[in-house]
């Protein structure tokens, strides 16, 4: 529970702190490459789909990807941002009916960011995001070797019985 509580407790933040260190004239520099989050939808399909390939994900027609963005309620990227370069380094998309429920698509941090905390700050985003709209039901689909990923961040599996069902053409 206190992994919800903190998502209404503390300031929406779009960037993750980075160290400093003083520079000669007494001003500070970042040390180190900033993680910053953006909510913006122009993405370039091409730089999406290198992510994707990064973490293995079977490729899709960039049209349906981009149909897919412009009808998402959110949309959710991380970018790496080195000076005046940025690098996508994680994304994460939801759908909704815009007054109960959502779900989570799409969650993906590049292998070379994974295993520092944020795939958990981006998904703590994404949420703040969906809980700012009065979104009260939020879901996803994770596959098992994600699963306890999502547990530790207080997703549970079949929740009061619950089951998913699936309808795919023949």
């Amino acid at each position: 529970m206190g992994f919800w509580k903190s998502l209404f407790s503390s300031s929406d933040a779009a960037t993750l702190p980075s160290r400093t260190k003083p520079e000669k004239n007494g001003a500070a520099i970042a040390s180190e490459p900033r993680i910053v989050f953006s909510t913006e939808r122009e993405l370039d399909l091409y730089e999406l789909e290198e992510l994707c390939d990064a973490v293995g994900w079977s490729r899709r027609p960039l049209r349906k990807v981009k149909k897919a963005l412009q009808h998402s309620f959110l949309v959710v990227s991380m970018w790496e941002q080195r000076g005046t370069k940025r690098r996508l380094v994680g994304f994460a998309r939801a759908t909704s009916d815009c007054a109960f429920n959502a779900t989570i698509w799409d969650v993906v941090v590049h292998p070379k960011f994974q295993s520092q905390g944020l795939g958990k700050a981006l998904m703590r985003y994404t949420i703040k995001k969906l809980r700012n709209e009065d979104i009260s039901n939020i879901t996803l689909f994770a596959d098992p070797h994600v699963v306890d990923f999502y547990r530790r961040l207080g997703f549970i599996l079949d929740p009061e019985g619950i089951k998913g069902m699936f309808w795919y053409p023949d």
